[in-house]
This record gives structure tokens, sequence and C-alpha cells, in this order.
């Protein structure tokens, strides 16, 4: 009996610290990591073609199989979710909109040409871009639902 309590007890000991640094890792701090962004489509195949034709996003599955949904991955940056629903296009601000850099703003005008999209710079001027005070360039265009994309040359 004697050793079976001095086994109980060198067994609790034991796995004393293992549960104590289970439970500080489970309160680390650190910054806030953008996991998704979501955007309500009206037609999700239209708008999932026009996000994997324009930017080559990569799908990924989507745990819902159900019609519903298409998620892409954005790399390090997180995921892009287009979710079927909206009830009509927007008329969504200019400053609202999501941004993707690329290795070269001209480069990517020629894909938006083939694919008879239409952009504009800042100030709405169209086929024009825009030059930062700090040398970068930017477009602006909106996707089938009407939300505002920006695309610009600051590629790291």
């Amino acid at each position: 009996m004697k050793k079976l309590f001095t086994m109980v007890l060198i067994f609790t000991l034991a796995s004393h610290p293992f549960q104590d640094s289970k439970a500080q890792s489970s309160t680390k701090t650190g910054p806030t990591l953008l996991n998704h962004i979501a955007v309500y489509v009206t037609d999700l195949e239209k708008s999932t073609d026009f996000y994997k034709n324009t930017f080559e996003f990569n799908q990924i599955p989507e745990p819902f199989h159900d019609g519903r949904h298409t998620w892409f991955s954005l790399g390090a940056a997180g995921q892009l979710h287009l979710i079927k629903g909206a009830k009509g296009k927007g008329n969504f601000d200019k400053n609202e909109h999501l941004c993707f850099s690329v290795p070269s703003v001209e480069g990517f005008i020629e894909k938006l040409k083939t694919q008879k999209i239409a952009y504009e710079n800042w100030a709405g001027a169209a086929q024009s871009i825009t030059l930062r005070v700090d040398g970068i360039k930017q477009i602006y265009f909106q996707d089938p639902d009407g939300h505002w994309l920006e695309v610009n040359d600051d590629y790291k």
C-alpha cells in the first residue's frame, strides 16, 4: 500500500508542471491576425470565376459543401470567403475596398484589358493610374457585385 501511495504521489507531482505549462500556453498574447474576409455576392459562380481569373487565387476546400460558399487562400494574409445570398448589386463607396498587391500594376492592367474590366484612378479618371506620394502605383475597379477593389504595386 505504501508503495502504491508513493507511486501515485510521484505521478501526481511529475504531471503537475505539464498542467501548468498547458494553462500558460492557452493565455499567450500577441497581435491579432486576420483570418478571413467575407464578401456577400449575388451570383457565386460569376464571382468565383471573377476572383479566380482576375487574381489567380487558389481555391481551397470549404467545410459547408452547400453551394453557397467559395473560399480562396490569400497566403499568409488569410482567406477570402465568397458567400452567396446578396439581394442585388450594391452601391459601395470606394473608400471601403479590398486591396491586393502585385509586382507590376502595368502587367495587371494588361490582364484587366483582356478580360474587358474597366479600371480607374482614385479620382475616377478611366483607364488611369494613381501615383501615391510614396511612389506606389494604384488602380481601382469593381467586382461583379460592385465591391471596390484596389490593386497596387506595394509588393513585398
